[in-house]
């Protein structure tokens, strides 16, 4: 049975210079973990019994973030599955995109990370060192840019 995750991709949208385009002011949330290779990674966790994924997804950005599930919108259109394996075990991660209703909203870390910060498209793709991740933040930033 594979291992099954859920999570938010947070982004925030800050006021853009006059002479900036709007996808210039997108910054993706990222977590450091405080465990292993304390790698970077939007906040996920696994599902606990009788949670469906989406609820499973925001009780994991409240926990890991301090992240209220009213003080997010989510954004309808995107949801991403990825496959991986962990210690030689199948995992499957659900994401949901979600932005920040102020963009000033404070992060509240739980123990199991140490660093967060908000990234531009470019730094998130380097400090999410999985390439399947990187993928991922491309495909968001292309669906917001779609949006615009």
């Amino acid at each position: 049975m594979a291992v099954r995750a859920c999570g938010l991709i947070i982004y925030r949208r800050l006021q853009p210079a006059p002479s900036s385009k709007v996808t210039d002011s997108i910054e993706y949330l990222l977590l450091q973990t405080s465990y292993g290779t304390h790698h970077w990674t939007p906040p996920k966790g696994h599902v606990d019994p009788g949670e469906d994924d989406l609820q499973t997804a925001f009780r994991e950005t409240q926990e890991e973030a301090g992240l209220q599930a009213s003080q997010l919108t989510l954004i309808e259109g995107y949801k991403k599955e990825l496959h991986y394996p962990v210690h030689g075990k199948p995992k499957t991660v659900v994401y949901w995109l979600a932005e920040v209703k102020d963009c000033n909203t404070e992060i509240k870390l739980s123990e199991e990370h140490q660093a967060f910060q908000w990234l531009k498209l470019e730094d998130a793709c380097k400090f999410a060192e999985y390439e399947d991740m990187q993928a991922m933040l491309k495909e968001v930033h292309q669906f917001l840019c779609s949006r615009e």
